[in-house]
């Protein structure tokens, strides 16, 4: 503090001071719950002391560094930005919100140097949800805009937390202009959202492409060979209900066709024919009568040889015509 007053006394207007933080917890809750919905800290009653008789900036705005950072000896310790809300603390203390430590990576008890600065008004901020959550609010603008009332500063990279219908929504400010930290009191800012952490594209439906396919080359060549007509093909069956033999393919139907046509030469053919016919023509009067393979081949020899005699007009014969013998 002696410091300090020597530095005010050569005309360097800079409040520059380490304080021993403590988590607005311990306070009581009403000003608890002021504390935890804004940016803003309690400082002791020394520092305004200082800070009436410097010519600073209103409002006061502050830069908070954790000393303790592992960061602080190559110079990307971390910084954040803040108000103030009374200096009503004990000396040697100053007493900030929750999610303002947990930004600076404090516990309680550690030492964080505050200085007081100037940052210029925001024109543009950019917001992050962490949860899908924030999406259901039915007017996010509007929530927000009620809740950044509480602050007087934002900084890139901090982490913000909105109280809203007894839930607590955690944001993250991953952009802001003109610069790194900006003061949002008293401007006309833009506010634009990012998708939150845990949202996902929904997944497209992948396009099938329906292509002419060669059935040949799909089939195997069980499926490619069609069945082909076979007559005479299958098992026969007997009238008389007896069972009937192996079954008769369409070729050996055929020769046994072939074998049986030169029945007049055959034993069984002429077994057959010894026990009559029904002769239907001008003999149809006479009784059935047994007859011999030559005078059947007579018959038809007389019936291929050509008529000699002139042709008269057909006139109608009963009973005339073509044998037909029935075996």
């Amino acid at each position: 503090m002696r410091q300090l007053l020597m530095e005010m006394e050569r005309g360097m207007a800079s409040f520059k001071q380490s304080y021993r933080c403590s988590s607005a917890s311990v306070l009581a809750k009403n000003q608890a719950a002021q504390i935890e919905t804004g940016d803003k800290i309690i400082m002791p009653p020394s520092a305004l002391g200082v800070l009436s008789s410097m010519r600073i900036d209103y409002p006061m705005l502050f830069e908070l560094q954790n000393l303790y950072n592992p960061g602080a000896a190559t110079g990307s310790q971390r910084v954040s930005h803040c108000g103030v809300w009374e200096f009503t603390a004990t000396e040697g203390l100053i007493y900030m919100p929750n999610w303002m430590m947990e930004n600076l990576h404090l516990n309680q008890g550690d030492l964080v140097e505050v200085k007081n600065v100037s940052l210029p008004n925001g024109k543009y901020i950019k917001l992050q949800p962490h949860t899908k959550d924030f999406l259901d609010i039915t007017n996010p603008r509007a929530v927000l805009e009620k809740t950044l009332r509480s602050f007087t500063c934002l900084t890139t990279g901090d982490t913000i937390k909105l109280p809203y219908n007894g839930k607590e929504y955690y944001v993250d400010i991953i952009e802001t202009k003109p610069s790194n930290a900006v003061s949002i009191v008293e401007t006309d800012c833009e506010v634009d959202f990012a998708p939150p952490l845990d949202y996902k594209e929904p997944e497209k439906p992948v396009a099938t492409a329906y292509l002419p396919t060669n059935k040949a080359a799909s089939t195997t060549p069980d499926q490619i060979e069609e069945p082909k007509f076979s007559p005479f093909s299958g098992r026969g069956r007997r009238l008389d209900g007896k069972p009937s033999a192996a079954p008769v393919s369409s070729s050996s139907f055929v020769t046994a066709v072939n074998d049986a046509q030169p029945s007049s030469s055959s034993s069984q053919g002429t077994s057959r024919r010894a026990q009559g016919k029904l002769v239907f023509g001008s003999n149809a009067g006479n009784h059935t009568t047994t007859t011999t393979p030559k005078e059947t081949n007579k018959e038809a020899s007389k019936e291929q040889a050509p008529k000699t005699e002139k042709k008269e007009e057909p006139k109608f014969q009963p009973f005339t015509g073509k044998k037909y013998v029935l075996i």
